[in-house]
Formats: C-alpha cells, sequence, structure tokens
C-alpha cells in the first residue's frame, strides 16, 4: 500500500462509523485510526463490532463501539451520545449501514424492499439527524457511502437504486442545511471494489471476472484503499470547500451504463 496521507494527519480527531464493523466501511475505519484518529464504531451485531473494535486496536489504534441498529433511531441517539461523552465532539462520522440482495421488483415482498430502504436512506438520515448536535461545529465533515446504482439503473436492484438515490439527495441537502455550521457533506459512490461482499457475490468466478474486467475503462477493480484513501480526502484540509458533492469511485465503469453489471 502506498503511503498518500502523512501520520498524524487526524491526530486528536473523533470519527465516528456506523455500519463500520465490516467491508469497505471498516476498511475507512482502520485508515482513519491508522492517522491517529480516535475512532467509534456502531453495528447491529455486537460480535462484530467487537471484533472490529479489537482489530483496530490489535494494529495500534484506539477504538470503542457498541450495537445500534440505525433504523432505530433512539437507539443510534443513545450511542452517538455515548460516544460524545467518552471522545468529545465528533469531527467525522461515515454513515455506510446497508443491505443488498439481487431480486427484480416482482420477486421480492414490498416488506424486502422497505428494509433495505429503511436500512440505507432511513439508516442515513437517522445517524446524521442523532449526530448533528455531537458534532464538531465549525469544522466536523461528514461521508455519506453511497453506490453508483444511486444513478445506474439494474435490473434486479430496483430497491437499492431507490434508497442510494435517496441518501445521494439527503447528502445534498442537507449540505444546504447545514453549511452555516460550518459541517461539510459528501457521499461516495464506489462501483466494482474487490474484496468485497457485492464483488464475491457477483464476480468470484475467474471467467466472470475476466469478463466484467473488460467492461471497466481503467481495466481492473477498485481496491478497499482507493475509497478510504477518498473518504480520507474528504474529511482532510484539502476538501475544506468541498460540500453536496457525490464523489464516483468506480473506474469509470458507471459512465458504460450497467451493461454485463447488472445481476438478476
Amino acid at each position: 500500500m502506498t503511503k498518500v496521507f502523512q501520520d498524524g494527519l487526524f491526530k486528536d480527531k473523533v470519527a465516528f462509523f456506523a455500519g463500520g464493523s465490516s467491508g469497505i466501511n471498516l476498511h475507512i475505519a482502520l485508515r482513519f485510526a491508522e492517522l491517529g484518529a480516535h475512532v467509534g464504531i456502531i453495528s447491529r451485531s455486537a460480535e462484530k463490532v467487537q471484533a472490529a473494535v479489537a482489530e483496530i486496536e490489535r494494529r495500534g489504534g484506539k477504538a470503542f463501539g457498541q450495537a445500534a441498529d440505525v433504523r432505530d433511531y433512539a437507539s443510534v441517539d443513545a450511542a452517538l451520545a455515548a460516544a460524545a461523552d467518552r471522545a468529545g465532539p465528533i469531527d467525522f462520522l461515515v454513515s455506510g449501514a446497508a443491505g443488498n440482495f439481487v431480486a427484480k421488483a416482482l420477486d421480492m415482498s414490498p416488506n424486502a424492499f422497505k428494509t433495505v430502504v429503511d436500512i440505507d436512506l432511513l439508516g442515513t438520515y437517522n445517524v446524521m439527524r442523532a449526530a448533528h448536535a455531537r458534532l464538531r461545529r465549525p469544522g466536523a465533515s461528514i461521508v455519506s457511502i453511497s453506490a453508483v446504482q444511486a444513478f445506474t439503473p439494474m435490473k434486479g436492484q430496483a430497491h437499492v437504486c431507490a434508497a442510494k438515490a435517496g441518501v445521494d439527495m439527503l447528502t445534498r441537502n442537507l449540505a444546504i442545511e447545514w453549511g452555516a455550521d460550518g459541517i461539510r457533506i459528501n457521499s461516495i459512490a464506489p462501483g466494482p471494489i474487490e474484496d468485497t461482499e457485492g464483488m464475491r457475490r457477483l464476480g468470484s468466478d475467474p471467467k466472470i471476472a475476466a469478463m466484467l474486467t473488460r467492461l471497466i475503462p481503467l481495466q481492473r477493480y477498485g481496491t478497499k484503499d482507493e475509497v478510504a484513501d477518498l473518504a480520507v480526502f474528504l474529511c482532510s484540509p484539502a476538501s475544506s470547500y468541498i460540500s453536496g458533492a457525490v464523489i464516483v469511485c468506480d473506474g469509470g465503469q458507471s459512465l458504460l451504463g450497467s451493461g454485463g453489471f447488472t445481476p438478476g
């Protein structure tokens, strides 16, 4: 891994992660901890939270966490209150809790559709709303983790497309409403990222992976390091005048539409 940012960049800063116990979100949390941030994590699974905290501490970082369901505002509010009491005002908030499965619209129940919207969109609102009173003002930076499905229709992904489009629009709206408080809010839309659950399901077969790679202008999957570095940039002084942006990290794949990446 090439070092992109200086050591200690986030020393004495507090970073809070919703959905930070696995995948891309955990990788971002690990990167923030490596740069000196005191990291707080929530996720539905207490075991996964404990494992994530242990991994951060094993690597020399500072972390704490607790189980909370982003669909339950009271649960999220209590977790953020506890985080602020323990570590102080929150400098960086990364909201990335998400749910997904492949199913055509007529093959899923209304409750299945609602579940993804509740986790992705309502969950993002709950996290941001509960965090507002605990954010450092001015100076806080919020990053929501979206997906290219927010603007690229994909068969078998109607629920995710709708939810992530809502996440991006919520990001823009709150960037307007909270800008006067000195809070910046931006969204990252990752595309095909290697070593993630989504790509394991879609392209674990070497032949399929090779075919999918040819559909990406940069001819490769992205890495979790690249998404983490983008999140660091959006929370660093280098992006101090960027707010309300949706930044795509997909090697150019979405420029060509869903194409062969359409599941189902």
